[in-house]
């Protein structure tokens, strides 16, 4: 997530109330996860275990619970809970505005669309041109949505991501500062969801077709040309290539890679990064005819338990 306009080390550290170290005139141009970081950025670490992954990654900003040493050409911001002050600045720039009608002044609509009756279209939405929205789809605050793309009845694009911090007292949620960006020539069937970005955007690539009940997390990108059938669920983090089939149920755990022109057969579940131009089954994933002869030898055992107690 960008900010309105650039900061410096002494305003964001006055605004959460934490110890600079480094230059105050030092510039922050946003605040990002780990994984989608670039020079200028906040990222967070609570944990010792991720302490070195943050400070060599590409922020050049680390908003940290504990004095280290701060690698050269970066700053420190130091906070006895990083959690907590990344959601006061994400909430601070990118705060939560209540609506006051069903489709926002500030949305620009482009020529040709249809909004059917029931559709809430929220702050600063842009929607390109002979789009159809259909009855009941819910479009959050920030929402980008390209040219002749079809929502169906019941699509929630924007909602937030599922990242909660577990505290004595419950369950802290990470606040979402990102977008849903749906480029050109997308359909969404009914009842489908895509969750915003934590701090970037949720992408889905252009000509991609996503069938009924389909899960999308927080910051996954999804290329172009894909087709998800219905109950696929994608966590969080997540790249899917051009040209990806996702068949019935699959699930993806967050953070994967899936290559460009995969096939994923229906029920899998896809806990590792897995190539391209491969038709994959099961659970863990596994090319699909190393999985059938798999499945062959299992279905034979039984015989050949039989045979060798039969000779014993």
């Amino acid at each position: 997530m960008k900010l309105p306009q650039a900061q410096t080390l002494a305003s964001i550290a006055a605004l959460i109330n934490a110890k600079p170290i480094g230059d105050s005139d030092f510039p922050i141009l946003g605040i990002n996860e780990i994984h989608k970081v670039e020079a200028g950025d906040i990222v967070f670490v609570d944990h010792p275990k991720y302490y070195d992954k943050a400070l060599k990654s590409a922020a050049t900003i680390v908003l940290i619970n504990k004095e280290v040493d701060c690698p050269e050409g970066k700053a420190l911001l130091i906070s006895d809970d990083p959690f907590r002050d990344f959601n006061k600045i994400t909430q601070h720039y990118s705060p939560f505005q209540a609506a006051s009608q069903s489709v926002s002044a500030t949305a620009t609509i482009g020529e040709g669309t249809i909004i059917q009756p029931n559709v809430f279209v929220g702050n600063n939405v842009v929607i390109g041109k002979n789009c159809i929205i259909h009855p009941n789809v819910t479009i959050y605050d920030n929402s980008v949505i390209g040219d002749n793309v079809i929502l169906h009845a019941g699509v929630v694009l924007g909602a937030d991501a599922f990242y909660y911090k577990k505290r004595p007292e419950g369950y802290d949620r990470l606040l979402s500062g990102g977008r849903v960006v749906i480029e050109n020539n997308v359909e969404v069937g009914a009842n489908s969801t895509i969750d915003k970005g934590v701090s970037g955007d949720t992408i889905i690539g252009e000509g991609t077709k996503i069938d009924n009940h389909i899960q999308i997390g927080h910051d996954t990108v999804v290329g172009k040309n894909c087709l998800f059938a219905s109950h696929v669920g994608i966590a969080g983090c997540v790249i899917v290539e051009d040209n990806v089939t996702l068949w019935g149920q699959v699930g993806v755990s967050s953070g994967v890679t899936i290559g460009a022109n995969a096939v994923v057969l229906g029920q899998s579940g896809v806990t590792k990064s897995i190539e391209g131009n491969k038709t994959y089954f099961g659970t863990p994933i596994t090319d699909v005819r190393r999985k059938y002869r798999e499945m062959a030898s299992v279905r034979i055992l039984p015989e050949i338990i039989e045979n060798l107690n039969a000779k014993n």
